[in-house]
């Protein structure tokens, strides 16, 4: 298979995973590749969140042809983890803010990986914003929760104040990440969102894929 380009500016909604073992990860990733472009894993190491999930990248080496892999990293000092990511063929890497101890490290590293963003957990003033390299990044993640760790967690409208400040400020893409469901995409797309990571909401349904397609009718029709 030709292998995948990473598009921007075009509405995707994405796939979250969040598991502790390889085995539904696995059994997610072969579903979602029927269907998706994008699989956004999530990465915790039990400081950052109060949470723990599956840390070994190796084994999404082989779901690297047909996906487009990020990794949304929740952990301390997220730039530890970028070699051994993107040696597994990811090709987003996602750091939170919060636990980065040089900003302008991490972007730098990342760079010679792949496409770089930088995450704003729920509680994370938008003030921080300030200190965001936004010309250097490819793309921003707000979680759109009070916290980040679970899946499950309810929307919080008020945390699109982040994406709209980041709106007038750049014109690269932002990626909605907590609650994504087929009542509140359209509040993400509304505040200048365009990527939007959907967990629960489509491993939950009967059937993924039908759930995946009802998200993106929904932001690409209205």
């Amino acid at each position: 298979m030709e292998e995948l380009t990473v598009e921007k500016y075009v509405y995707e909604v994405v796939p979250g995973i969040l598991e502790k073992e390889w085995g539904p990860i696995e059994a997610k990733l072969e579903i979602a590749k029927g269907f998706a472009k994008t699989v956004h894993i999530d990465l915790i190491d039990g400081k950052f969140a109060s949470n723990t999930t599956f840390m070994d990248p190796v084994p999404f080496a082989k779901y690297s042809k047909d996906l487009i892999l990020e990794v949304h990293m929740m952990v301390e000092d997220p730039r530890k983890y970028l070699k051994s990511f993107a040696d597994a063929g990811f090709k987003r890497f996602l750091g939170h803010i919060e636990k980065m101890p040089n900003i302008t490290d991490f972007v730098a590293e990342a760079q010679l990986y792949g496409e770089v963003g930088i995450a704003l957990d729920g509680p994370t003033d938008k003030s921080i914003i300030d200190k965001i390299p936004l010309d250097d990044l490819d793309c921003v993640t707000v979680y759109t929760c009070q916290q980040v760790g679970f899946t499950g967690a309810q929307f919080d409208e008020r945390k699109l104040d982040k994406v709209r400040l980041i709106k007038t400020r750049s014109e690269i893409p932002i990626e909605v990440d907590g609650g994504i469901k087929d009542t509140t995409i359209l509040f993400g797309k509304s505040a200048g969102s365009v990527r939007f990571v959907s967990t629960s909401y489509i491993w939950n349904a009967h059937d993924p894929k039908v759930a995946y397609e009802k998200l993106l009718s929904i932001v690409t029709d209205h």
